[in-house]
């Protein structure tokens, strides 16, 4: 029997737990904090996390400290650090509002110029090292073991393209797959893991439902989280690399979708058109994950035994 066929049949039976699948984002991710806020005010706790690229990142910090509060707060006080504000992405925006004075687009010329020119002529625009560093600091030096939650994270290993997924069984520090899990193409540089390289597992998994359904028993659904980006429809790219960008978010929309089959209960905060690189409104978005929880509770209690 093909595996959607035995979720769509296991789907008429009652759970009595959970497997939390957290989706890559970006800065959408936030949103993801307020969906674990929301779960635990509702004593609903998963059974196990599988988190992709950001998703792996919050969903290790909350199965290494299962307190929503206190995991927002650590996020926030990192958010605002200047180890993340050393990363720089603010060269990466492509739309949104602008500054229109004559020094603000003489300044975002010159940035473009410069990540052209990069783009052009190296495998990455921002430092894998500063990366490293900050996933340590939201997770600390924790191994696997060290989880109170079971904790899952996917990875693409480069260039094969295969989709891996890192565990308690793996070896490897947390934070190292972590870092792996979030290491963009084209933005980082692949992270070396016992002589593998590896890149984000949202290029493989942008929302790794299909992966929490593999590590599911019989007894839990899965419960995932989408806070993928949605083109604006009137956006329109001005440049090759815009186009690019454009082509990237579209194969992924429809990556998403497909992962959403897997899903028993889908929860999809009104993220999709915040840029994957703004950080600067954490609480907003953390909001965004709390509101579209509080939706979903009712469904959600109604295919648990609770």
């Amino acid at each position: 029997m093909h595996l959607l066929e035995r979720i769509f049949e296991a789907r008429q039976r009652k759970k009595s737990g959970f497997v939390l699948a957290l989706g890559g984002g970006g800065g959408r991710g936030l949103a993801h904090l307020g969906v674990l806020d929301i779960l635990e005010q509702q004593h609903l706790k998963p059974d196990a996390i599988v988190g992709s690229s950001i998703g792996a990142m919050f969903g290790a910090m909350y199965a290494i400290t299962p307190d929503a509060g206190t995991v927002i707060r650590r996020a926030e006080e990192i958010l605002a650090s200047k180890l993340f504000a050393s990363l720089d992405l603010s060269m990466l925006e492509t739309n949104g509002a602008q500054d229109q004075s004559w020094l603000g687009r003489m300044s975002s010329a010159a940035k473009q110029a410069l990540l052209y020119t990069r783009a052009a002529t190296e495998r990455s625009v921002a430092d894998i090292d500063i990366l490293t560093d900050i996933v340590f600091s939201f997770c600390g030096g924790e191994s696997f073991e060290d989880a109170k939650i079971p904790v899952y994270v996917t990875a693409v290993s480069f260039p094969s393209g295969e989709c891996h997924i890192f565990s308690a069984s793996s070896g490897v520090k947390l934070p190292c797959a972590v870092a792996a899990s979030m290491a963009i193409p084209g933005v980082f540089e692949p992270l070396n893991i016992d002589g593998v390289q590896y890149v984000d597992g949202g290029v493989a998994s942008d929302l790794p439902a299909k992966e929490a359904q593999m590590v599911a028993n019989a007894e839990q659904l899965v419960l995932a989280v989408n806070v993928g980006a949605r083109p604006g429809e009137d956006v329109e790219p001005s440049n090759v690399y815009g186009m690019r960008d454009w082509s990237a978010q579209i194969q992924a929309l429809y990556l998403r979708k497909y992962n959403k089959a897997f899903a028993d209960v889908l929860i999809e905060p009104l993220v999709g058109f915040t840029q994957w690189q703004d950080f600067s409104n954490p609480e907003q978005e953390i909001e965004k994950g709390r509101q579209a929880t509080l939706e979903k509770i009712p469904e959600l209690i109604e295919k648990l035994n609770v």
